[in-house]
C-alpha cells in the first residue's frame, strides 16, 4: 500500500531576542549547521520569494516601526513579535510529481496563501529550502533526494481601533474611533474561532458553553483548501503538529547511528591495550554519581579503582566522539560526491538526448534506404579524404630570412633612385 501524503502548516513563535538564530538558518548565513543533512553545495537552488535584502529581520522591523507601518505598543520585551510559518508536504509527493521544478511551483502558490493570511508588507522573508538531504528517501530511491519545505517569517499584525477617552474635551467624541493602528499581536492574530454547525448555529459542549476551533487547526484547513483550489492535489490535510515523514527520517537516522555506535564500541573494546584496561571498566550512572565523596575542603576524593575506571571511560568517550565526528564528515563528503555524480550523469543524459535528436533524420533514412545512405556517406567521406590529402601534402613555401628581406628592400630602394 502506497504511503499517503499529508500537508503540514505550523507556526513557531519568535521574539526579537531569539529570531536571529532562526534567521541564520533560514537565510543560510552560517558556515556550518547542526543539521548534518544541509548540503551547502545545493544552497544556490533555494528560492527566495520575499527578502528584506541586506537588513536583518530586526532591522527591517525597526524600519517598519519608524515608517509608522506597524506598532509594538503595549508589548512586553519577551513578547512574540515574529511568526515563523513552516509549510511542508512529504518529500515523496514532490518526487512523484516532478521533483524540484514542481516544488518551486507548489511553494510559490503556498507563498500566495501566506500573503493572503498576513499581507505582503507584513512578510519579512519567505525562503524555499531545497538543500536539506532526506536520508530515508535517498536510501529508498538510491540517489540524493532533498526535503523541500517553505520557511516564512511574518509579523502577526491586526487592526486595532484606538478610541477617544473621557479625557477628550469634546464629549461627543468619547468612545468613538480616533484612529486605527496596525498592532503586532500574536494572540489576537491567532485567536480561536467559534465552532458552527452546518446551519451556522453555535456548537455547545455538554455544559452549554461555546466550542471553539483551535487556531492552528483552522490554519491547516485554510492551507489545504487553498492548495486544492489552486490545482495541487494528491495529498491530504495533515494533523496539527504531525510530521510523519520527519519521524520516519529520524527513525532511520537513529537506526544508522546505533549501527555506527555499535561499530565504534567494538573498536573501543579492541583497544584495551592502548588504555591499559586490565580490569573491567564498567560503571552504571548511579555508580558514577556515587564514586566520590566530598571532603571538608570541598574537594572530591575518589578511590583508586573508581579513578582508573573513570579515566578509562573518559578516554573511551573521547575516542568515540572523535570517531563519530570523523564519520559525520565522511558522510558529508560522500553525499557531496553522490550529488556531483548524479549531476554529471544528468548532464550526459541531456547531451545524449540532444545528439539522438540531431541524428534522428539520418537514422530514419537508414531504415528506409540503407544502401543509398551508405553510398551517400561513402561519397562524402571519399571527397573529404582527397581534400585532406591535398591539404596535407601541399608544399609549404620556405620562410624568407630577415637578411633576404633586408636585401630585397635595399635593391628596391636603389632601383627607385
Amino acid at each position: 500500500m502506497a504511503k499517503q501524503n499529508f500537508s503540514v502548516a505550523r507556526i513557531e513563535n519568535r521574539t526579537r531576542a531569539t529570531v536571529g538564530k532562526f534567521e541564520r538558518h533560514i537565510e543560510r548565513k552560517n558556515d556550518s549547521y547542526e543539521n548534518m543533512n544541509v548540503d551547502l553545495s545545493r544552497t544556490p537552488m533555494n528560492v527566495s520569494f520575499k527578502s528584506c535584502g541586506e537588513l536583518t529581520y530586526n532591522e527591517h522591523l525597526d524600519q517598519m516601526i519608524a515608517a509608522g507601518m506597524i506598532s509594538l505598543k503595549g508589548l512586553k520585551p519577551d513578547a512574540t513579535v515574529f511568526d515563523e510559518m513552516i509549510m511542508d508536504v512529504n518529500t515523496d509527493y514532490f518526487e512523484q510529481n516532478g521533483g524540484y521544478e514542481y516544488a518551486c511551483r507548489f511553494y510559490e502558490e503556498a507563498f500566495r496563501f501566506a500573503e493572503k493570511l498576513y499581507g505582503r508588507d507584513n512578510i519579512v522573508s519567505a525562503v524555499l529550502h531545497a538543500d536539506e538531504l532526506n536520508i530515508a528517501m535517498t536510501e529508498k530511491y538510491g540517489r540524493p533526494i532533498y526535503h523541500y519545505h517553505l520557511h516564512i517569517m511574518a509579523l502577526p499584525v491586526v487592526d486595532k481601533e484606538v478610541r477617544w477617552t473621557k479625557r477628550c474635551k469634546d464629549p461627543e467624541l468619547v468612545g468613538k474611533v480616533k484612529e486605527i493602528i496596525h498592532q503586532v499581536s500574536h494572540s489576537k492574530k491567532w485567536k480561536s474561532e467559534k465552532a458552527l454547525d452546518e446551519n451556522g448555529n453555535p456548537i455547545l459542549n455538554s455544559k452549554g458553553k461555546q466550542v471553539y476551533h483551535a487556531s492552528y487547526s483552522i490554519l491547516q484547513d485554510k492551507f489545504y483548501e487553498h492548495m486544492q483550489e489552486a490545482g495541487f492535489n494528491g495529498f491530504s490535510r495533515g494533523e496539527r503538529g504531525s510530521t510523519a515523514e520527519n519521524l520516519a527520517s529520524l527513525g532511520y537516522k537513529i537506526q544508522q547511528d546505533e549501527k555506527r555506535l555499535a561499530d565504534i564500541q567494538q573498536k573501543i573494546a579492541a583497544e584495551t591495550v592502548r588504555y591499559n584496561d586490565n580490569h573491567k571498566a564498567f560503571m552504571t550512572f548511579n555508580e558514577i554519581d556515587n564514586s566520590g565523596k566530598k571532603s571538608f575542603t570541598g574537594k572530591y576524593i575518589v578511590p583508586t579503582d573508581d579513578y582508573e575506571k573513570l579515566t578509562t571511560l573518559a578516554k573511551r568517550s573521547y575516542s568515540a566522539e572523535s570517531e563519530a565526528q570523523r564519520l559525520r564528515e565522511e558522510n558529508r563528503n560522500l553525499s557531496r560526491q553522490i550529488w556531483s555524480l548524479q549531476s554529471e550523469i544528468s548532464k550526459l543524459r541531456t547531451a545524449l538526448r540532444e545528439l539522438t535528436e540531431k541524428c534522428r533524420p539520418y537514422l530514419e533514412a537508414l531504415k528506409i534506404a540503407p544502401q543509398k545512405v551508405k553510398e551517400f556517406i561513402d561519397g562524402i567521406l571519399e571527397r573529404f579524404k582527397k581534400q585532406e590529402r591535398s591539404i596535407l601534402y601541399e608544399p609549404i613555401p620556405a620562410q624568407k630570412t630577415q637578411s633576404q628581406e633586408r636585401e630585397k628592400r635595399f635593391r628596391n630602394y636603389k632601383d627607385e633612385r
